[in-house]
């Protein structure tokens, strides 16, 4: 049985349940910031980051009554922006790719192995990561930036926990290779 969370903005919520619009502008302003950056990790675009969160935001205070306390507010209107990011991308058709055959993307180099100044930097990460498949980058984001387990992400992505598994482990490893091959081209 699942115990109830106190949420340390209880009174924010409460208020803001009751159709306060100043409660809700200060409860955007606690959260619109982690979540504009969730939306940007997911959608890799300001504009459509900045539009997510704004729907995102939209669609929590329809549904604040239905907000139970069962978790923190900020997992609960995260999960939303998620959920929308996602919406948005299945509606535009992005081609999400999944590979059965990973060894499309194995590197013999022996990358995990070798230790290397990999220069690591939010924007290097981020450059690293636009050359992931959207499938595999999408699971890197969800599990290492966004702290959902592989049982997590197999649900919201509706592939198999070992898939999930699988692309995660791949995007690492490409991405190791990347950040390398970007040390070598900043010498």
């Amino acid at each position: 049985m699942a115990v109830a969370q106190s949420d340390i903005h209880k009174g924010i919520i409460e208020l803001s349940k009751k159709g306060d619009t100043t409660a809700q502008y200060r409860l955007y302003k606690l959260y619109a910031k982690a979540m504009l950056n969730v939306a940007y990790r997911m959608m890799n675009n300001r504009e459509k980051a900045e539009d997510m969160l704004q729907e995102s935001f939209s669609d929590a205070f329809t549904r604040l009554h239905s907000f139970r306390y069962e978790s923190g507010f900020g997992f609960w209107i995260k999960r939303i922006v998620i959920n929308n990011c996602l919406n948005e991308i299945k509606r535009r058709k992005t081609n999400l790719q999944f590979f059965d055959d990973m060894s499309l993307f194995d590197d013999n180099s022996e990358a995990d192995n070798e230790d290397y100044d990999s220069g690591l930097s939010v924007d290097r990460i981020k450059k690293a990561m636009e050359q992931l498949p959207n499938g595999s980058k999408m699971v890197f984001s969800l599990y290492l930036l966004e702290g959902y387990d592989h049982k997590e992400i197999a649900q919201i992505l509706k592939i198999s926990e070992s898939n999930s598994k699988s692309q995660y482990m791949r995007a690492k490893r490409k991405i190791r290779v990347v950040l390398k091959e970007m040390n070598y081209e900043t010498r």
